[in-house]
């Protein structure tokens, strides 16, 4: 409510005065030009990108090293990379091609069970039967888990592109925490990247969401499917060129029973 003296001097003004007159605010033509030429440059830039991409998304790589180290790796990229040096990989195969006999290791990179097989059990068979050429391993990655374990398994294939697969699956299993918690994230993938000697860690986060790596995973759940794999880890053997039967360990760390099938698979 107005003071006393203002709503006398309100009182006093009986006449109102009149309005001034409104005036249409235009933009110049030189501003309009202006404007449209940027909107024009813009919607040119994300067509082009749109076309480049082939309107996906890509992960940036620009703060990756150019080069793997072990310098301020994962914990036990040192082991990880002592246990495969030397060893054949090409694509998610590890050991010689002239092998008499493959193994074939359906996994889920969060599995926890999965974990306790590659760390406990598989690094004597890769010292006792790859190193020496009597076997060859054959991994086939699975997405069971949750979105996470899709992320690492596309992250494997690109490292296999590259002829690391193994390096990095090994080292997702030294580091692995509980399963579908995030830990598996996008950091996690660019620290074990970075953490293997011979690795372009740019060329593995890009090459992680391309058409080919998606290829490969689709095979692979083809593979999955005509094995009828319900569950990880799956391990199937045979000669080279047979098909490979199944291995039936008592428990993730049955080591006898794994021996005792490549045993008698080279017999």
């Amino acid at each position: 409510m107005p003071s006393g003296k203002r709503a006398r001097q309100q009182r006093r003004a009986t006449v109102p005065a009149p309005p001034a007159p409104r005036v249409r605010r235009e933009a110049s033509p030189r501003v309009l030009a202006i404007a449209g030429g940027v909107i024009v440059i813009i919607v040119v830039a994300v067509l082009l990108g749109f076309v480049l991409t082939g309107g996906k998304s890509s992960p940036s790589t620009s703060s990756l090293p150019l080069h793997g180290s072990l310098v301020n790796a994962l914990p036990n990229a040192a082991d990880v990379h002592a246990e495969f040096k030397g060893i054949r990989q090409s694509g998610l195969f590890l050991g010689s091609a002239a092998a008499p006999v493959t193994l074939v290791e359906y996994i889920d990179l969060q599995c926890p069970f999965c974990q306790q097989l590659e760390t406990q059990v598989m690094p004597g068979i890769v010292a006792k039967y790859v190193r020496s050429g009597k076997l060859k391993i054959e991994a086939r990655v699975l997405g069971f888990i949750g979105p996470d374990s899709i992320r690492g398994r596309n992250a494997m294939f690109a490292a296999g592109l590259q002829n690391h697969a193994f390096d990095f699956a090994q080292l997702l299993y030294d580091n692995q925490q509980t399963e579908n918690t995030g830990w598996l994230n996008d950091a996690m993938v660019d620290k074990a990247a970075s953490s293997i000697p011979g690795v372009n860690p740019r060329q593995l986060v890009a090459a992680s969401t391309t058409d080919a790596v998606a290829a490969i995973g689709r095979r692979i759940d083809g593979q999955g499917k005509g094995d009828r794999i319900v569950s990880t880890p799956s391990l199937l053997i045979g000669k080279a060129g047979a098909t490979p039967q199944p291995v039936q360990l008592r428990n993730a760390t049955d080591a006898k029973s794994l021996n005792a099938a490549i045993e008698a698979a080279l017999r």
